[in-house]
């Protein structure tokens, strides 16, 4: 009787752990693009630089409906400065123009820190 709780448990657990996992993927580093968009300059993973860290930026905007797109946005035209005094610049500013789709894949990337 011991053991089928025991591994009815286990299994849960096992299972609660796997979903904990899956929910918290990280989408891998587009580092062709972080590169030509000098990202670093100013951001890194997990400190605050000349503008805000990766894991900042991912936790403010996590669960937020309107976050993906208003991003996107952000780093295709750059804007004004939410976290400081340092403004975002625009793309062509940065490195050269940023397609829609490659803005959404570092969009993605950053808020799955």
């Amino acid at each position: 009787m011991n053991i089928t709780r025991c591994s009815a448990f286990s299994f849960f657990l096992i299972a609660a752990m796997a979903g904990t996992a899956a929910a918290q993927t990280t989408v891998p580093e587009p580092t062709e693009l972080v590169d030509a968009q000098h990202c670093m300059f100013c951001h890194t993973p997990d400190m605050t630089f000349l503008g805000p860290s990766f894991h900042d930026i991912a936790a403010r905007y996590r669960g937020d409906p309107h976050a993906t797109a208003e991003l996107e946005r952000k780093l295709r035209v750059g804007g004004p400065a939410h976290w400081g005094d340092t403004p975002m610049p625009s793309a062509i500013d940065r490195g050269g123009p940023l397609s829609a789709d490659d803005a959404h894949q570092l969009v993605q990337w950053v808020l799955s820190q």
